[in-house]
This record gives structure tokens, C-alpha cells and sequence, in this order.
């Protein structure tokens, strides 16, 4: 068994941004508190863009008599083709021109993107307000995640659906996560895969972002044997034990694997140690000898 540090992530998490300059006319964030998708939370000053609406929504109105009275020309000749044309593409342009200002105007309202839990706000009411300001921050914690990094050497040994063990701090309950996800690539500071688990049964102790101590249990190898860590000897190659045999002290090359720092029970052992196999360590936690 080996213990990494992991941090708890939220399902979904993301700044709250307005996509639109402008002044800050209506704030409904609610601070701590959970929202539903498509809540509004601010409103940015629209009235400009209001009275440009009613403006074209006017112009809309003639539009639509003209292209009415067009058409019933065109049926019996009054006017040319060309003419009926010229009167439908100003009716179809302020239609369009009206589908912008909508557009523009919706961009002021500023709605929760999923059902979650709001943060601090940042901002005041009759704030000026740009893209580069973050208004808030929402969390999805209805599902919460558990995100770690394993050694490259255990990279084998993990797979999906595999239930894992942490902790954190403030509560002594011992949380699971199963494995659903890992990181495409090893990363070349850390040497270490990033894997992803769904945390099962989350309850309101878990907070995104908060430190996890995760204990990862591997299938142990029988054959494999333990020594302390004082035996091992670093050297330029690798890793080294001193053998008795045929009254001789011999060095021989080994493979280390995982180092236990639980005490061990014979008194003889009191430090750390290592578990290896026909002069190759294999890379087993949980054991002290």
C-alpha cells in the first residue's frame, strides 16, 4: 500500500464572467448559496439597447404593411417583380437587424451555466463591469471528484473502476473514490500519472480544492522479501544489498520496489525497509520487517 496526495475537484466548476462591458444594474447572487441552471444572477444596463428594439420593432411594423401591400400590387401587375423585391429585403433586413439587438441584450443578462453552489461575489451593485471580471465562482458539488498523481512504476497497476481510500483533514471518516479516468500522458516534471476517481457518498465535509491523503492497496507478491532499508546500498548504477555466502559479504544488484514506514513487531527491525525477489526488489507497501 502506498499513500499519495490527492485534492478534492468539483464535478463542474467555473468563473462567473459577464460577456459584455457595462454597468451592473441588478445583482442576485446569493453567496454560499446553490443556484439552479439558467438563474439570473446580474443584470448589466440594457436601455440603450431596449430603445433600439422598439425603434426597429416600429420600422418592423410599416415594413410588414408595405411588404402586404407590395405583394397584392405584384398579383395584379401594380408594381414590378424588382420592386416587390426591394420592399421584402427591407422587411427580412429589419428582422435581422432586430435578432441582433435580442442577441446583444441577452448578452446582459448574466445566468447560472448548471445547477450549483455559488461563492464570494466580487463585485457591488452599479459596478462597471468588464469580460476580464470575475463576478463569482460556482461549484458543482452535488458530485464531487478526487484527483492524484501515481508513480510512474505503479502506472500498471491502476485501472478503471478501481476503488480507492483517502482521508482528509478535519473528519477521521475514511472516504472511497472509484477510478474512472486517467491522464493521457506521464507528466515529465513529476514522472507521475494523473488519475481522476468519483467520490462515493460525498457529504457536506468534502470542500473542492481540499487536501486528500489517498491510500492505493496492490495484489502483494508472496515471493517477494522484506529487509530494512539499511541493507540497501546506493551506488552509481542503482540499488545494492550485502549477501553472506560462502562466508564472504557479496554485493549484488537488486530492483527496490515500495518502502513500508509502519514499525515492525520484531524488535531487531526498527527501521523501514523493502520487500525483493531472487536479488530484485518488487515494490510492495504494508510491511515492516
Amino acid at each position: 500500500m502506498i499513500e499519495v496526495p490527492g485534492s478534492i475537484v468539483a464535478n463542474e466548476v467555473t468563473e462567473i464572467r459577464p460577456e459584455v462591458s457595462g454597468r451592473i444594474v441588478q445583482l442576485n447572487i446569493a453567496e454560499g448559496k446553490a443556484v439552479g441552471k439558467g438563474a439570473l444572477l446580474a443584470k448589466i444596463y440594457d436601455g440603450d439597447l431596449q430603445a433600439q428594439l422598439k425603434k426597429l420593432q416600429s420600422q418592423l411594423a410599416i415594413a410588414q404593411t408595405n411588404e402586404s401591400r407590395a405583394s397584392r400590387l405584384l398579383e395584379i401587375q401594380g408594381i414590378s417583380r424588382n420592386d416587390y423585391d426591394i420592399t421584402l429585403l427591407n422587411l427580412n433586413n429589419i428582422r435581422a437587424d432586430i435578432d441582433v439587438i435580442k442577441t446583444q441584450i441577452y448578452r446582459t443578462e448574466i445566468r447560472a451555466p448548471f445547477n450549483g453552489k455559488l461563492g464570494l461575489r466580487n463585485i457591488s451593485p452599479g459596478a462597471y463591469v468588464t469580460p476580464a471580471d470575475v463576478i463569482a465562482t460556482i461549484n458543482q458539488v452535488s458530485d464531487l471528484k478526487l484527483d492524484f498523481s501515481v508513480p510512474e512504476k505503479y502506472i500498471g497497476s491502476i485501472e478503471n473502476g478501481q476503488l480507492v481510500d483517502f482521508t482528509v483533514q478535519g473528519s477521521d471518516k475514511v472516504f472511497t473514490a472509484r477510478v474512472y479516468a486517467t491522464e493521457s500522458n506521464v507528466g515529465v516534471t513529476n514522472r507521475s500519472l494523473l488519475v481522476r476517481a468519483r467520490v462515493n457518498g460525498a457529504t457536506g465535509v468534502l470542500v473542492p480544492g481540499a487536501f486528500a491523503k489517498v491510500k492505493l492497496g496492490f495484489a502483494p507478491n508472496n515471493n517477494a522479501l522484506f529487509v530494512p532499508s539499511q541493507s540497501v546500498v546506493p551506488t552509481i548504477k542503482g540499488k545494492q544489498v550485502i549477501l553472506y555466502r560462502g562466508g564472504k559479504a557479496v554485493f549484488s544488484d537488486v530492483e527496490i520496489g515500495a518502502r513500508d514506514s509502519a514499525s515492525g513487531s520484531d524488535p531487531r527491525i526498527k527501521s523501514r525497509g523493502y520487500h525483493f525477489n531472487n536479488g530484485h526488489y518488487d515494490h510492495q507497501a504494508g510491511c515492516q520487517g
